[in-house]
């Protein structure tokens, strides 16, 4: 299973790059049409920048939670290895409980778009609504380790293996 959460991390980190590769075209067209009259204002770069834009974000939050750096917030002192697991525990919770809404009503977004197209590139709208529930459950994919990792130092201590766990996962929750 850790090799492939690293496979699939390692895609997801190359899809936020393409993406963002991606996302510069139409916006730059835009610009260029808005300032100037070189060339026409295509409508097209407007939609496309939006879904382009979604999916960044998405692939940026499934990234983050990945790395433990997606909803932390430093506003405790520093604590020890438990204190820090039981703050990741209660954190990771409230994480988990969020990946359950993407994937329950990201579910009922994707049945919504099923048979709709965009107005301008007549795109699928499935393609752009299957990043929410695709997000909760990458949440979840990559959450569910570090909330075990979590409970198993809250209740064990840290040991060697979790310090490599935390290195090749991010500092977030893990010690």
């Amino acid at each position: 299973m850790h090799k492939f959460l690293s496979a699939y991390y390692r895609l997801l980190n190359l899809l936020l790059v393409v993406s963002v590769a991606a996302l510069i075209l139409p916006v730059t067209l835009q610009m260029i049409s808005r300032l100037t009259g070189l060339i026409p204002a295509w409508i097209w770069t407007e939609e496309m920048a939006r879904f382009l834009f979604i999916w960044m974000v998405m692939l940026g939050a499934m990234i983050g939670v990945r790395d433990g750096t997606h909803f932390e917030v430093d506003v405790w002192p520093e604590m020890t290895p438990r204190g820090n697991a039981a703050v990741g525990l209660v954190s990771m919770v409230f994480v988990l409980i969020t990946a359950l809404i993407f994937v329950w009503y990201g579910i009922k977004f994707v049945q919504f778009g099923w048979n709709q197209t965009s107005e301008l590139a007549d795109l699928p709208m499935a393609w752009i609504f299957i990043a929410w529930p695709l997000t909760g459950a990458t949440w979840l994919l990559f959450g569910i380790p570090r909330l075990r990792a979590d409970i198993r130092i809250l209740r064990y201590g840290p040991t060697p293996e979790d310090v490599a766990v935390a290195r090749d996962i991010g500092t977030g929750s893990l010690i």
